[in-house]
């Protein structure tokens, strides 16, 4: 705990997420004072299960992709007795564990939301939130963004028109939805895998739609998390890893073009690869049947690119988010579009008050690297930390050598990998820094 009374800042932390608890619980350590503002009920964001419409939450089947080993805190271990890859509801309780064990429920304003934040004369931060239809203003010394990057849903365009229902994965909670229903989900990620695999259960048909092709991982490999087996072999240099591990899924699954999937445009890490057990066996039992890319729209009709037609009652587009902050002008910060110009993923520019906090996607598990980087955020207010002068150099620096060398995306453009990017946060911390606070719980 910090003791110098004139470091001490005040610092609203937006969202209580994943990373906004870590960020709150960080910043307390460090003796900041701390207000946390969410839209929601309680701790844990998309994990916790909401049916609501609109509501930003996991489905109802939904399991953790990344295994507990390599998603827990440091310093709050998940429970001995949760399986390898915990379900939502036990990925919430653990959320709200960490908010209890380290006291954070008296620092958050739940059901909360973060209208607008500026910038006064004096470099401090006028925040303006909304609560059962009253506004009110604070000020801040500096701002902790934590409010995710999974919430506002990036919608496809076609040509022509759909006369069924044609909806995000955003708005997918239950699966008996789509019981007896053709169905035709869009997209080859996690999320598009685990809505046709978990819908083909109860509808009628369940076609896939893919553009390109996508690496499918399982979620075990001898007997270890996937993720676990990797981190064995990550020392490989790049290329030989991926090659290894490339060939370790061909050992698994075969070639895509086997279930009737078009094969990955490039190496193992040009784009997200997507954690699925299921979606090859359901394919070979014709439960889910591959199509190509869209042509057109009409009526219930879907033209597919090949010259094939399918008839559905439902369109699932599983098909990303776009990175928002709209509590912002869109002149001070916009990163709808484009390459995301943070070091480190958090650290802006020119605006020395401001920390992104879980705003990159890993391929592996954000939370880890949402609590180095409170740690630092954490430090250099106060005091105990320095940024570099040449941040904006860093900045091109990091763009210009990215972990992976990725397609072109809108979804591909905050990617680090799991394991390097870790490193570079602790290389900004004093060494031993890192501890598990608690063992047990």
């Amino acid at each position: 705990m910090n003791e110098n009374k004139e470091m001490k800042k005040n610092v609203c932390v937006i969202g209580a997420g994943p990373s906004g608890i870590t960020a709150a619980k960080n910043l307390l350590d460090e003796g900041h004072n701390v207000v946390v503002y969410d839209l929601g009920k309680e701790v844990g964001g998309n994990w916790v299960f909401n049916e609501a419409i609109g509501h930003s939450s996991v489905f109802e089947t939904t399991h953790i992709i990344s295994s507990k080993t390599l998603s827990e805190y440091a310093d709050f271990p998940m429970p001995k007795d949760y399986p390898d890859y915990p379900s939502h509801s036990q990925l919430a309780a653990y959320f709200q564990a960490y908010a209890r064990h380290f006291n954070l429920y008296s620092f958050i304003q739940f059901n909360t939301l973060v209208k607008h934040c500026k910038q006064t004369v004096d470099q401090k931060w006028e925040v303006t939130t909304v609560q059962n239809n009253t506004e009110s203003i604070e000020i801040f010394d500096a701002l902790a963004i934590c409010n995710g990057h999974h919430w506002l849903p990036r919608m496809p365009q076609y040509k022509g028109s759909f006369s069924g229902e044609f909806i995000h994965s955003h708005e997918v909670k239950k699966f008996s939805r789509f019981k007896d229903k053709n169905v035709l989900v869009i997209g080859g990620g996690n999320s598009a895998c685990d809505v046709a695999v978990e819908s083909s259960r109860v509808a009628s048909s369940v076609d896939i739609s893919w553009r390109r092709g996508y690496w499918i991982a399982p979620k075990f490999i001898m007997g270890k998390p996937a993720d676990v087996f990797s981190t064995k072999i990550h020392w490989l240099p790049r290329k030989i890893w991926q090659k290894v591990s490339a060939m370790s899924l061909y050992f698994r699954n075969g070639k895509n073009s086997a279930y009737g999937l078009p094969e990955p445009e490039g190496p193992l890490g040009s784009h997200h690869p997507t954690i699925n057990e299921d979606l090859f066996f359901t394919i070979k039992h014709g439960k889910i049947k591959p199509q190509v890319d869209i042509d057109y729209l009409d009526g219930h009709d879907v033209y597919f690119k090949d010259g094939k037609k399918g008839t559905y009652d439902i369109i699932v587009a599983c098909t990303g988010y776009i990175i928002s902050h709209p509590f912002f002008d869109r002149n001070l910060i916009d990163y709808t579009e484009g390459e995301v110009p943070l070091w480190l993923k958090m650290i802006h520019p020119t605006i020395n008050t401001i920390y992104f906090i879980g705003l990159f996607q890993p391929l592996g598990c954000i939370w880890p690297g949402s609590e180095l980087q409170s740690k630092i955020m954490a430090r250099e207010l106060a005091g105990e930390w320095n940024r570099p002068k040449n941040v904006e150099k860093h900045v091109e620096d990091e763009l210009k050598h990215p972990d992976f060398h990725q397609i072109n995306t809108p979804r591909h453009t905050i990617t680090v990998d799991f394991h390097r990017f870790k490193k570079r946060l602790l290389r900004q911390l004093p060494k031993n820094y890192i501890r598990n606070e608690v063992r047990t719980h």
